[in-house]
């Protein structure tokens, strides 16, 4: 079991960030907890990308500054712009969720979700 810890941490990481996040989301009746469990959601996510891209005794693929290539193993760089990118979009989504939480506290002065319905049933 140690072993295979020691070897797959990563994706163990990965799986208890994603459960973390879920249940957040899941469980969570704060609007502001609830896009925490969502970004905790998204890390997980390109932690597994990140971790899907990992060659072991790889290199960045840098040409050499000679000019002529080396025959070494180089990692792929697809998930890191891939990660890059979506980090960029979750960042946008995050400030628009933000944003929206902050006009629903102003409407109706609570981030709950169950006094939310109450109140909006009641319109």
């Amino acid at each position: 079991m140690i072993e295979f810890l020691s070897n797959y941490y990563t994706y163990v990481l990965m799986v208890v960030i994603l459960g973390i996040g879920l249940y957040m989301v899941i469980a969570s009746e704060n609007l502001v907890k609830k896009l925490i469990g969502v970004n905790l959601f998204q890390t997980a996510i390109f932690l597994f990308f990140i971790s899907m891209a990992y060659v072991e005794g790889g290199s960045a693929p840098i040409v050499p500054h000679d000019g002529v290539p080396l025959e070494v193993m180089v990692a792929s760089p697809l998930p890191q712009v891939i990660v890059l990118t979506a980090i960029v979009v979750g960042i946008a989504l995050t400030a628009v969720g933000l944003a929206l939480i902050i006009r629903i506290y102003a409407e109706y002065g609570t981030l709950r979700e169950d006094t939310l319905r109450e109140v909006r049933a009641d319109e």
